[in-house]
């Protein structure tokens, strides 16, 4: 059986929704609920709720629980979850650095390419 996983997007989707159709903010939200504003951040920031705030959310909302609960392969396809390019996230880093001229800047960059090489032909070796 397919690990399965709370649908944290899904979940955070239809929050807002409600959310936004009584105008309210998510502070104001998570008073309503009996939740910390903390939650509902971890919640916006992709993190899994515990179980009783998972309960309290779905039952406000008048859902079925099994609405927001997939397994990890639908996780996946369903948003796409393919990391982002490591050089493109880390060149604003590096170009930010005082340190580094364009040179180390561009040797730095083609080194992070080759070892990102590196490690996806030892996984499709792997797998």
């Amino acid at each position: 059986m397919s690990q399965t996983t709370v649908d944290v997007v899904g979940l955070h989707a239809a929050l807002d929704a409600a959310r936004q159709g009584r105008g309210w903010s998510w502070r104001q939200l998570a008073r309503e609920l009996g939740l910390s504003a903390s939650t509902m951040s971890r919640l916006a920031n992709g993190q899994k709720p515990d179980v009783d705030a998972f309960a309290t959310m779905v039952a406000w909302l008048q859902m079925d629980a099994n609405k927001f609960i997939i397994t990890e392969e639908q996780r996946r396809e369903r948003y796409e979850l393919e990391e982002p390019d490591l050089v493109a996230q880390l060149a604003p880093l590096l170009r930010a650095r005082r340190d580094l001229d364009e040179k180390d800047i561009d040797h730095l960059q083609e080194l992070i390419r080759s070892a990102v090489r590196h490690f996806e032909a030892d996984r499709s070796r792997e797998g």
